[in-house]
């Protein structure tokens, strides 16, 4: 699906006349246009679906990898930044940290790929704990692996500058697949490693 550029400018130039300003004075004139301009930007996600991420991200190593069926070894990437936007008040959600972890079954998936995957996710109107679904789902469809782990971390503008303005609440979510849902031994490393 394409972002419709000419829709957004139209419908920004409403918003701004609704707010009671000219849209015609010299700081707002092209507003519109670079409103519509960024928003093809920061919500470039909304263009694809986890399937078609998979697909564009789909660089998986095999090669010397020997893996038993009983194997725990884990590869967690944590800190990858990102930003996304709350699909129900189109607040930013910042400081965003999301930490991900798989048990390799045979693929190993480029690091750079696992930072992609996370940011093109975030930009789309989202929820956070849909982020860290959709991740474990596109890691799943990569690697082939149904062991995936994604831990969230961040702030709400909903919930920071709006509403209850509580500044330094920040929110936690986890998305456990396979053995991170049923190995305490595998929940039990994998905070280890995220704190």
């Amino acid at each position: 699906m394409a972002i419709n550029l000419k829709e957004i400018e139209k419908h920004i130039r409403g918003i701004l006349i609704a707010l009671g300003d000219n849209p015609d004075r010299e700081g707002l004139k092209d507003t519109p246009k670079r409103v519509a301009k960024m928003y093809e930007e920061i919500f470039e996600g909304q263009c694809y679906t986890n399937a078609e991420i998979a697909e564009m991200f789909n660089k998986t190593f095999e090669e010397d990898l020997s893996i038993n069926e009983n194997n725990k070894d884990m590869v967690f990437m944590k800190d990858i930044e990102i930003f996304s936007h709350c699909e129900h008040h189109l607040a930013l959600m910042y400081n965003m940290k999301v930490s991900v972890a798989y048990i390799p079954n045979n693929k190993i998936i480029g690091l750079s790929k696992i930072a992609r995957i996370a940011d093109l996710v975030g930009r789309r109107l989202q929820l956070q704990e849909r982020i860290g679904t959709d991740i474990a789902e596109i890691m799943q469809l990569i690697t082939d692996s149904d062991d995936v782990a994604v831990i969230i971390e961040g702030e709400h503008g909903c919930m920071t500058t709006r509403g209850i303005k509580k500044t330094n609440a920040k929110t936690i979510t986890t998305t456990l697949r396979g053995r991170f849902e049923t190995d305490l031994g595998l929940q039990n490393n994998l905070m280890i490693m995220y704190k």
